[in-house]
């Protein structure tokens, strides 16, 4: 970590490029680089799937760079790829940000907190190499790029899954950046998924009703606080590459595209600037979501190339999709729920607000989302509920406010808060009138992507303790503590401790029964035995 950030200073830079950050995660053992050939449209993906359809834990999940790349017909490319390499795991998130996993919530508060607005500057390494007009056809356009299959037997085309689409507002001039897949199609013809909901949408929207055509420029391998920022929901108009320089801790360095009125990040590997058409749409897709199901194919807006710029040896970088956890979930992840608590805390002004925790497997992060509180009110706990389900469109359908005892990442725990500590005429809501967001049910396929129906709903769980319990029915902390030490002298196998490990009070518990019980451990429980006696009822 320390090699890495001293590099990125000594390129006048506090924040490391995709380089940089490939060395560091090769130092960290969190890379795997595969030097025999990978078929980019049979072989790839289903290759570092199986690190999440597998078994292994999340330590175990590594990012993959494939350095001889062929595809279905025999070609082989001089671009290595990068699969995992951004968000592969929180390790390997951690590596990107620069930080402990354990840090990685401050350092997204703080980059909220303060985010810093980027510098322009006269040139950078995106633009060693520009292709523009007859060079672009020469080059072969963006069949240049081994670009993978994501989904091999369903999806009916390499998707670019790492663009970050860049457009602004043409009314105010606000720039965004996000990540929304692209359907190859062309050489020079890319298609667009933007949900409902998704900022680029709003800004084609605009356009639309002027007759004009959206400017847009897809970032590929940029420095990895980049893409870290540009999936998060923040707020319309806020720049998320003012996010990103929050979390270097400077501003981001960027260029001016070439045929485009809009800049981009200094370091990333591959820009792809365009037009998106405002006068027609095509239909995209299908292709295997996030949300575990494949996407249906639908009337979306299409990108025709103007120009691509690249290093002259780039990094293609492609995510994984589909069923979660994958690597765009991960990325997702790491800085939706600090978002989430952010608006609960300060927003709402909820400051019962202990965490939020998002569900990844299978759920994809939108789904289930879990508010973890410390002796809120009645009113507090369904107002976070409802603040949290209307955070963002598409975002919160099963949602649960739990304690501080119960872990909100481990279901386990939540559904053992739920069972106990809520009853369904009292505890639950319904919310209606909802957008459908992510995922299915899905609407026809001949109808256009910003068509939005409200016939979603959402529900509230309120698993809050609201009188005492008696404690948890497991030996207090010192026993286990004690016995886990006999455990590791006897050299059994490694323990994970998951809560609850021990038993504590709920509040159900006088000192009688304290005293009882340190009897029996004293081996004195003859006299709880005696004093119970006395205690005898005539029938």
């Amino acid at each position: 970590m320390a090699k890495t950030a001293t590099k990125a200073r000594s390129a006048g830079r506090g924040y490391a490029d995709l380089r940089e950050h490939v060395e560091a995660l090769e130092r960290e053992g969190l890379l795997v680089r595969v030097s025999r050939e990978i078929n980019k449209d049979t072989e790839m993906h289903p290759l570092v799937r199986w690190q999440y359809r597998g078994g292994l834990k999340e330590e175990d999940w590594r990012g993959f760079l494939f350095e001889r790349v062929t595809d279905a017909k025999g070609r082989r490319y001089d671009i290595p790829v990068g699969v995992g390499i951004m968000a592969g795991s929180k390790y390997i998130c951690a590596v990107g940000l620069g930080c402990k996993p354990e840090q990685m919530w401050d350092k997204w508060q703080q980059a909220f907190r303060s985010p810093i607005t980027p510098v322009l500057v006269s040139n950078g390494s995106v633009q060693e190499m520009i292709q523009r007009k007859d060079e672009l056809k020469r080059a072969g356009g963006l069949d240049q790029f081994p670009v993978p299959i994501s989904t091999p037997g369903f999806d009916g085309a390499p998707f670019i899954t790492a663009g970050h689409w860049v457009t602004k507002d043409p009314e105010t001039g606000i720039r965004n950046v996000g990540n929304y897949r692209g359907h190859l199609k062309a050489q020079d013809r890319v298609s667009i998924f933007p949900g409902p909901g998704q900022h680029v949408l709003a800004h084609w929207q605009k356009c639309q009703a002027r007759k004009i055509p959206l400017e847009a420029a897809i970032v590929v391998g940029p420095p990895p606080v980049v893409s870290y920022a540009a999936v998060q929901k923040v707020p319309y108009g806020v720049d998320e590459l003012a996010i990103a320089g929050g979390l270097a801790g400077e501003p981001i360095r960027l260029v001016k595209c070439q045929t485009v009125n809009l800049e981009v990040p200094a370091e990333a590997e591959i820009v792809i600037e365009g037009i998106l058409s405002t006068e027609y749409l095509e239909p995209e897709g299908p292709f295997g979501e996030s949300h575990g199901y494949m996407h249906p194919r639908t009337l979306s807006p299409f990108m025709q190339v103007t120009c691509i710029t690249r290093k002259k040896k780039p990094i293609l970088v492609s995510w994984t999709s589909q069923v979660t956890p994958s690597e765009s979930s991960i990325i997702k992840r790491v800085g939706y729920e600090p978002l989430f608590l952010r608006f609960l805390q300060q927003d709402l002004g909820i400051k019962s607000v202990v965490r939020v925790a998002m569900h990844e497997p299978l759920t994809n992060l939108r789904k289930v989302i879990v508010v973890q509180m410390r002796k809120p009110s009645e009113a507090e706990t369904w107002r976070a509920l409802m603040g949290a389900a209307s955070f963002h469109p598409g975002v919160g359908k099963f949602l649960v406010a739990v304690d501080e005892d119960i872990d909100p990442w481990d279901m386990d725990t939540v559904m053992w808060a739920i069972s106990y500590r809520a009853m369904p005429h009292k505890d639950v809501q319904i919310l209606t009138g909802r957008e459908r967001g992510h995922g299915p049910p899905f609407g026809r396929d001949d109808r256009p992507v910003e068509t939005r129906q409200a016939d979603e709903s959402a529900l509230l769980i309120n698993a809050i303790l609201r009188e005492p319990f008696p404690p948890v029915s497991l030996p207090k902390r010192d026993y286990m503590e004690k016995a886990r030490e006999i455990w590791e002298e006897l050299g059994l196998p490694r323990l994970s401790p998951k809560p609850p490990w021990y038993g504590y009070s709920l509040g159900d518990w006088d000192t009688e029964l304290e005293e009882e019980a340190k009897l029996a451990v004293k081996g004195e429980y003859l006299r709880n035995g005696e004093k119970l006696k006395t205690r005898r009822v005539k029938l």
